[in-house]
């Protein structure tokens, strides 16, 4: 829909608007490496800073800048806390599991603090609590059980019922010690230790293609190659799918607003609620006296929402609740949600020797993609089985098959439901000059369904409808000016071009000749 009047804030991340972008070049020639990583947000670096530490030679191969993908439009929360997990696992998975992740992902945050120490990287790092609360009332009870599965599972966790917020809560699960932080400046100054330890990183060049054996190869989209023994495809949701990992994952978008508010009125610790349509709460330090509230929620499928309704929602929660001055910032996130809560980290599938796999991090990849450092280091090496977790998140993981079904089949009923529903629901108009200047919509020109968006001069430029991941139509994200697919969470521009995957090759660009049009809308 067309909103009246403009969104609120600069349509950037604070995070890629307050740093500079270090330039790698792309992958210019083939070449030959120990280990290869695809994909350079924190999971990626993480796991070749790791490796090459440990001796390791490493190429990392960026499709665009490296920590400028899902890493550069997080919210950034270090925690072991993530909303009401524990209480989830220890129901599903059993308290084992719950402890096992409890005690991996506070590996995690002190990963973070200690290598932000070792190389003195000036990161706005902050030690505070984090808390999952309860907004109303019919909540308390979960968020009182999620504490007690949470300090069941070794976390020193408790239940609180005050807390520093502007307004009042149910109740709430406390955890000290955990982190917040700058996540490029964090991760530019892990790439360039990482390239000063001998490592590589190259930008700009799209990985489409996995050749596993005896050597393992990975091509680029310019027909360069790597060579390695071992190749880790840390590309958030996987390029490429060999253990029925696009099955597993469900792809979710969320909104950002971010406004800056007086130092000493803004909450000190990260605040998480389910409840509300999910908000997330935290600050990050502006200067003079001044921090930057950043405040997430409103999730939705990729190509089934309302991006600008979600941010206009988020942003008058914010103003309602928060003594903020006006919205400085607005971006989105995506997260893709395992079937089982447990991210899949390590071999990427069940005959795999020399490919890993990094994924499903469910909203919480600070720490999962560090976690992905330490683990997937540890398998290349040699050295898993000093790490008493790995077995909790390893992708060929068969014993909660049944415990996954539920969610499984409703993922894919979701799936099929674009598949086959998008393709039914038509209206018709008489030409493109129907579709209203910086809008979009899927239209079907001679029998074949065209993604036609019309630039603010009313020029339309239009791109096949079928996502080339899987063959899904798309839908246009107003509020972010992309096509994006409802069915696994690929984006692309306008001009087709791959914004996010798993889509390797972008959309194909058609003519607009001004035959009749069907329109089809959501």
């Amino acid at each position: 829909m067309t909103h009246p009047s403009p969104l609120p804030g600069q349509d950037e991340s604070f995070w890629m608007e307050s740093t500079g972008h270090p330039v790698h070049a792309p992958l210019a020639e083939d070449i030959e490496v120990d280990v290869a990583v695809v994909g350079g947000g924190i999971a990626g670096l993480s796991t070749a800073w790791e490796l090459t530490r440990a001796g390791r030679r490493v190429a990392v191969v960026e499709a665009d800048r490296i920590a400028s993908g899902v890493t550069g439009y997080t919210t950034a929360k270090v925690s072991a806390l993530h909303s009401l997990v524990y209480d989830r696992l220890r129901r599903t998975r059993g308290a084992d599991a719950a402890r096992l992740y409890a005690q991996s992902q506070q590996d995690a945050v002190e990963r973070v603090a200690d290598i932000a120490r070792e190389l003195g990287i000036d990161c706005d790092l902050e030690r505070v609590s984090a808390y999952s609360y309860a907004s109303d009332s019919s909540s308390r009870g979960a968020v009182e059980a999620e504490a007690e599965a949470a300090a069941e599972a070794g976390l020193a966790a408790s239940y609180v019922t005050a807390t520093d917020l502007p307004f009042p809560v149910e109740g709430a699960v406390r955890l000290d010690g955990q982190i917040q932080f700058h996540p490029r400046k964090y991760l530019l100054a892990l790439a360039e230790d990482l390239v000063e330890r001998g490592g590589l990183v190259f930008e700009r060049s799209r990985v489409t293609g996995l050749s596993e054996g005896t050597p393992c190869r990975v091509t680029t989209e310019s027909g360069r190659s790597v060579t390695a023994h071992d190749v880790v495809v840390a590309t958030h949701y996987p390029v490429f799918d060999r253990a029925m990992l696009f099955a597993r994952l469900s792809p979710r978008r969320e909104v950002v607003v971010a406004a800056p508010i007086d130092a000493d009125l803004a909450p000190k610790g990260m605040y998480i609620t389910e409840d509300e349509g999910k908000r997330s709460v935290r600050s990050t330090p502006l200067g003079d006296g001044q921090r930057l509230l950043i405040v997430t929620g409103e999730s939705f499928t990729p190509g089934t929402g309302d991006a600008g309704e979600a941010f206009l929602r988020l942003d008058t929660w914010m103003h309602e609740r928060f003594p903020v001055g006006p919205t400085a910032y607005r971006w989105a996130a995506q997260d893709n949600d395992p079937s089982d809560t447990v991210p899949l980290v390590g071999p990427f599938h069940i005959g795999a020797r020399h490919t890993y796999v990094a994924t499903g991090f469910g909203g919480w990849g600070m720490t999962g993609g560090v976690l992905s450092g330490r683990l997937l280091s540890a398998l290349v090496t040699g050295t898993g089985d000093t790490l008493p977790w790995a077995g909790l998140y390893d992708p060929r993981r068969l014993g909660s098959t049944l415990r996954e079904a539920p969610a499984l089949l409703g993922m894919q009923a979701e799936v099929a439901k674009h598949f086959a529903g998008d393709r039914l629901k038509i209206t018709h108009v008489d030409s493109v000059d129907a579709i209203a200047p910086g809008t979009g919509a899927v239209v079907r020109l001679n029998g074949r369904r065209c993604a036609v968006y019309r630039d603010q001069d009313g020029t339309p430029q239009a791109v096949s409808a079928r996502c080339t991941h899987l063959g899904c139509l798309v839908a246009f994200n107003e509020a972010e000016t992309a096509w994006e697919c409802p069915c696994h969470g690929s984006r692309f521009g306008v001009d087709g071009a791959v914004l996010q995957g798993p889509a390797i090759r972008p959309l194909e660009p058609l003519d607009v000749n001004g035959d009749v049009f069907d329109v089809f809308e959501d």
